[in-house]
């Protein structure tokens, strides 16, 4: 999770935070400690990060929308302004979050290569549902030899994450279904929409879908090429582009 308050520094500062009960690790650009003469806060929420057990676990995607939910709750005022920022499964994290929570104060939402519905049924989504729902458990054997090397605490990170991140991974497969189309006709005018134009975990037809349910809400189709996960190279182009999108809300 990374949040960038508006009174910016040149260098991001990393920050550990406990926060439902789990490590959290936060990269900072602006002050280190908001306080309330702070009235803008972007808060950027990237694609996958790391039973009844399921509902109240912190790596599930579940636990993950009441983790960012939490967060705000323990360390941002109230009165604070919100320009959330989502890229893939982020994006569906964010509509959960508006859905929970009506009162965020949010001035505008970017979704960037939005995986908000049919996960499982996307090209993506086809050939990784076996292996992230069922096959997955043999990944816990190597994993776990993992932690048998002498170099105990990598070998404790690598299982973590990776076991992490598939554990997630299924959850999304099973439970990214229909699009919430209700929390986005209640804050359509506070949503940019941003689909690749070959995306393998969000089909163009997923954009004509959308645009075509609701014919006045900000649905932009990619034509610089970009792919899923841009943050690889071209993360500083996206950015300037967001930037340039959000411009008028700052200044209103």
């Amino acid at each position: 999770m990374e949040t960038m308050a508006t009174d910016r520094r040149d260098e991001p500062q990393m920050d550990f935070m406990y926060c439902s009960g789990a490590a959290t690790e936060v990269l900072k650009f602006g002050s280190c400690q908001l306080h309330p003469g702070h009235k803008v806060l972007f808060l950027i929420i990237p694609g996958n990060n790391a039973s009844s057990a399921e509902e109240d676990d912190v790596f599930g995607l579940n636990g993950q929308i009441e983790h960012k939910l939490a967060f705000l709750r323990t360390h941002v005022p109230k009165e604070t302004s919100l320009v959330l920022v989502g890229h893939s499964i982020g994006c569906y994290i964010i509509l959960e979050m508006m859905k929970r929570n009506p009162e965020l104060k949010v001035l505008k939402a970017v979704m960037l290569f939005p995986t908000i519905e049919r996960m499982a049924e996307t090209p993506q989504g086809k050939v990784l549902t076996p292996v992230l729902c069922h096959m997955r458990y043999l990944a816990y054997l190597p994993l776990f030899l993992l932690s048998l090397l002498p170099d105990t605490i990598k070998a404790g990170l690598i299982k973590l994450v990776l076991a992490n991140a598939m554990y997630m991974g299924g959850q999304e497969m099973r439970k990214v279904l229909e699009r919430d189309n209700i929390t986005i006709k209640k804050n359509l005018d506070k949503l940019i929409f941003y689909y690749g134009a070959t995306d393998h975990w969000c089909p163009v037809q997923y954009y004509h879908d959308i645009k075509q349910d609701f014919p006045h809400g900000d649905f932009r189709l990619c034509e610089n090429g970009f792919r899923h996960a841009f943050v690889l190279d071209a993360g500083r182009d996206v950015a300037k582009m967001v930037v340039e999108w959000i411009r008028g809300d700052l200044t209103r």
